[in-house]
């Protein structure tokens, strides 16, 4: 059993590559911007304020994801956190609920140097209320961009070079999550 932490920009195939990991070991996936964005629609359903600040639904739906990871491992069941990883709680509470339930903790981050591709994936994918589209961000800043991830210090972490089809990282990937 394993918690994986997915972390990355928006757009560099996070999502993706989750589902081929879930394909072959079927892990659960939680995907932030799924419950973010169900929170955000259940609220505008409710009659709540359409004016809701985004960072805090975020924060909201972070519970909802964690108690979700809590619950899945608890039953024996492999977790993929689908997130771009940018707070370093979120590495401190996948850590922990790994070692509360005796799961190996991984942590694979999907990185697209190319932000014109980034771009194109922004524009092109069907985008939920939550997602960001195109980014102008000046070349020489995005390093800078992508490098906001937050990672464990005291674990191996897998870096994935995403520009590639998924098919010809997907094994090295499933090889690092076994070890």
């Amino acid at each position: 059993m394993f918690f994986l932490q997915m972390s990355g920009f928006p757009g560099s195939g996070k999502s993706t590559l989750a589902r081929e990991i879930a394909k072959f070991t079927k892990a659960v996936i939680i995907d932030h911007d799924i419950v973010k964005t169900g929170l955000l629609e259940g609220l505008e359903l409710e009659g709540q304020d359409k004016n809701i600040d985004p960072k805090r639904a975020g924060g909201v739906a972070y519970h909802i994801e964690w108690s979700l990871v809590d619950f899945y491992l608890s039953q024996g069941h492999s977790v993929i956190l689908d997130s771009p990883c940018l707070y370093d709680v979120i590495v401190e509470n996948g850590t922990t609920l790994a070692e509360k339930h005796s799961a190996k903790y991984k942590y694979v981050e999907c990185v697209l140097n190319d932000i014109y591709e980034l771009n194109n994936r922004l524009k092109n994918r069907e985008r939920m209320i939550t997602q960001i589209g195109p980014v102008d961000i000046p070349e020489e800043r995005w390093q800078e961009v992508i490098n906001r991830a937050k990672k464990p210090t005291h674990l191996e972490c897998l870096k994935v070079d995403t520009s590639q089809h998924v098919d010809d990282y997907i094994g090295d990937v499933l090889l690092y999550i076994d070890k």
